[in-house]
């Protein structure tokens, strides 16, 4: 099933993780519809501007494959609405600003990122349906401490 032109579902479902513990992660109606939100108005964009496929590590996630890999039970993950991913060739902390910049968001977020070492880390961004308000929050965290990303 196609998310949007260039990503499907099954990207956005995959995981190495939930495969080695036999989960099933299989999203319903609603996390598929904000999968297809996030990707529209969000992974598209980024595509569009970098010229260059991007994979996602992490999309959807059901309850058991979120605990699996150690997230919060308040993960977006859980509901389709947020996405871990990179750039290829990209440093992690332009493509944040440039997400920042340049598009609606809920959450952004530079995960494991040391300054100076561009391939580090990775970009998590979240996306909720345009009635209930994108907070546009961005931050960065080195793995220990979180601020906001300036």
């Amino acid at each position: 099933m196609r998310l949007s032109e260039n990503f499907s579902l099954w990207e956005l479902t995959k995981s190495q993780v939930a495969e080695r513990h036999g989960i099933s992660n299989e999203p319903g109606k609603e996390e598929i519809k904000n999968l297809q939100a996030l990707c529209k108005n969000v992974l598209q964009a980024v595509r569009a501007n970098y010229g260059v496929p991007i994979t996602p590590s992490s999309g959807y996630r059901c309850r058991a494959l979120n605990e699996a890999v150690g997230s919060t039970p308040r993960s977006q993950h859980l509901t389709g609405q947020a996405v871990d991913f990179e750039v290829p060739w990209v440093d992690n902390k332009l493509v944040a600003h440039w997400i920042k910049d340049n598009l609606i968001f809920d959450q952004l977020l530079l995960e494991y990122y040391k300054e100076g070492v561009p391939n580090s880390g990775w970009v998590h961004v979240s996306y909720v349906d345009p009635i209930v308000k994108n907070r546009k929050k961005a931050r960065v965290c080195d793995g220990r401490t979180w601020k906001n990303l300036e």
